[in-house]
């Protein structure tokens, strides 16, 4: 786990600790997007696909890889984009312990980021109170298919059967609409994958879609959500979650945590 160190809010004015995501190196060191203390947190109202990745320079091999960029959901709705020192131009050396030995697997916190809460908008359940599964396997989202994707193995986790997408893809999220992107026995599911928080309009289509199907409504959004979405879609218990690049689906209110803790 990386230091923690305190993130401001500019909106509400909230002081988090946040500590930043560790991913493996191919060398197996464990590796820490630097944070650049004292700079202001940044709130994120657009996404674009090439400046959600940041450079990290591995401290024990200097390998230099994209990582996505570090984000910190605030309870207010607000997403920021937590600054990153940038990488210079001479490499650091390697520790003078390198050469002892093979280096040693990483940490068990380096093995999957499904452990990092980058949404911390309720407070979840303790975790005895979850229901016993493996640790969810990530994929890191570079594309709206990946979001798609990426969903509909969290519903599969959660224990959802038989989750597709429909093969008519017209008015689906992903086409710019508010259909459903993903469907299974009892389920149905909205992936939005833009750049754009997720409307109040689409969690109300979404709520009457399940309706209509006798089904569990379950909406992911990438950008997170409106504040009139979110306190709607409390008021219909229907589960939020909100999705980064690393691929890990966290959930942003009390349903979804529900969900999460019982399983489907």
């Amino acid at each position: 786990m990386g230091e923690n160190v305190p993130v401001r809010c500019p909106a509400c004015r909230r002081t988090h600790g946040y500590a930043p995501p560790v991913y493996p190196c191919p060398c197996g060191a464990p590796v820490v997007p630097p944070l650049l203390r004292g700079a202001p947190a940044e709130p994120i109202t657009h996404r674009t696909w090439t400046d959600e990745w940041v450079t990290v320079r591995c401290g024990q091999c200097g390998r230099r890889d994209q990582w996505p960029q570090p984000e910190l959901g605030c309870p207010c709705g607000t997403v920021l984009r937590v600054p990153v020192r940038p990488v210079t131009a001479v490499p650091q050396q390697p520790s003078p312990t390198a050469g002892s030995g093979p280096p040693g697997p990483p940490p068990a916190a380096t093995a999957s980021t499904t452990g990092v809460s980058t949404v911390p908008a309720h407070i979840p359940l303790p975790r005895t109170a979850a229901v016993p599964r493996p640790s969810f396997r990530p994929v890191t989202i570079r594309t709206a298919r990946d979001a798609v994707t990426t969903a509909a193995l969290y519903l599969r986790w959660l224990g959802f059967r038989d989750v597709v997408q429909p093969e008519d893809h017209s008015g689906t999220a992903t086409g710019g609409g508010f259909g459903v992107d993903l469907r299974g026995p009892g389920l149905v599911a909205q992936v939005d994958p833009t750049t754009r928080p997720t409307s109040l309009r689409a969690v109300e289509c979404l709520w009457l879609t399940g309706l209509a199907a006798s089904a569990t409504s379950v909406s992911f959004s990438l950008a997170g959500y409106e504040d009139r979405a979110r306190a709607r879609a409390d008021r219909l218990r229907l589960p939020l979650f909100v999705m980064d690049l690393t691929g890990t689906p966290q959930p942003v209110n009390g349903a979804a945590d529900e969900l999460v803790a019982r399983g489907a």
